[in-house]
């Protein structure tokens, strides 16, 4: 060990019960010493995401949640559905740690040359447990910031870039020319509308509400359309005439919206036909599914012919697929750009124990565009 860390350290844990509560509470956790290709991370700074929630809140009805313990050491119930439990069985009893990225200073290093190099760095880290003062992890989970970026700017320098980067990198590999983004004002698609505009990638923006339309309309996005227009399935169609997408990211999951894109894709498709076809175009239509907003049931009708593809979208496995170099050839961008394409914006910044606040949680658990929350781990403490 290089400088003083404590043996344990303060994380938000989540716990699912054998009686059908969930509990959050903040735990104790050990703070090993490195091994030799691992480097111990101060953690400053850690977002919450979407994807976070799904640990952190698990099947529970957070609008049955309820507050204990005290300011330093809070504690919330909330309770779980019966028929949720059998979806959980596997963590049952278990205290898990949360958050999936954040940004920290290494603290301590192991005795390997890319240990050594690390030390002392400012670095984004992912792998999880993040809602966490310090975080032993190895070497390769860890992202070298440039000189003068602080935790808070390499906070979420993973999941969101990765994530935006991924989808390009996917519409080249399976042959498509423009993309499709729903949420699009989100924290995300502000970093992707960037990364087209400054790629040449068409991108056709989706969103709810016409002052989601006009911040991106604002940041330089070409082709916004809003899906509460009673205009929307005509502007979409145009929109995907003049762009050529054939390809969408859906972060909603559930409702109809799918299912509206691929039937304008279907018509955007039959305008420059040669002849009429019973099965449809033969213009391949994908929507990958990738988050979950909406968990209503998805809903298709079946109104877009025979050449189209639903499926779901992962980061992790995506990464996995094209392999380590290209995985580090995104991962040198988002370092490189992460004060501009891939600068992230935040609305509130918690505690460990503000991150349990009752209120707090009522405001990110909704999900909602422009309100992200970041968390610091060693604030207040």
């Amino acid at each position: 060990m290089t400088t003083e860390v404590p043996q344990t350290a303060l994380q938000i844990q989540s716990l699912v019960r054998d009686d059908g509560t969930l509990e959050l509470s903040l735990g104790e956790a050990s703070v090993p010493e490195p091994g030799p290709d691992e480097v111990v991370v101060r953690v400053e700074a850690a977002p919450i995401n979407p994807s976070d929630l799904g640990l952190l809140f698990g099947p529970a009805d957070m609008q049955t949640a309820k507050a204990s313990g005290d300011a330093a050491r809070p504690v919330v119930t909330a309770d779980v559905p019966a028929a949720a439990m059998s979806f959980v069985a596997a963590r049952v009893g278990e205290a898990m740690p949360v958050g999936n990225e954040g940004g920290g200073v290494v603290v301590a290093a192991g005795d390997s040359p890319a240990a050594q190099a690390l030390l002392g760095r400012t670095v984004g880290v992912v792998g999880g447990g993040t809602y966490s003062q310090y975080r032993c992890v190895k070497t390769f989970l860890c992202l070298a910031l440039p000189e003068g970026t602080t935790p808070v700017e390499g906070a979420s320098c993973f999941v969101n870039p990765l994530t935006a980067l991924g989808m390009v990198e996917t519409m080249k590999l399976e042959g498509h020319t423009a993309l499709v983004h729903t949420a699009a004002a989100s924290n995300l698609g502000q970093m992707l509308n960037k990364l087209c505009l400054a790629d040449g990638v068409p991108l056709v923006n989706i969103v709810r509400r016409e002052e989601q339309a006009e911040l991106l309309r604002g940041l330089g996005a070409k082709v916004v359309c809003n899906s509460s227009s009673p205009d929307f399935p005509a502007e979409l169609t145009d929109a995907l005439a003049e762009t050529g997408a054939t390809l969408a990211f859906d972060a909603t999951g559930g409702g109809d919206l799918t299912s509206r894109i691929l039937g304008c894709m279907e018509i955007a498709a039959n305008r420059s036909a040669d002849a009429y076809s019973r099965y449809g175009s033969e213009t391949h239509k994908q929507v990958y599914i990738y988050g979950s907003l909406d968990r209503s049931p998805t809903t298709l009708h079946r109104n877009f012919g025979m050449a189209w593809g639903v499926g779901g979208w992962l980061l992790t496995p995506f990464l996995q697929k094209i392999g380590m170099e290209a995985g580090q050839r995104l991962r040198d961008r988002v370092a490189n750009e992460i004060k501009t394409t891939f600068a992230s914006h935040y609305t509130r910044e918690v505690s460990l124990a503000g991150a349990l606040d009752l209120d707090a949680i009522a405001t990110y658990g909704k999900q909602a565009t422009g309100e992200k929350f970041l968390i610091r781990p060693n604030q207040g403490l």
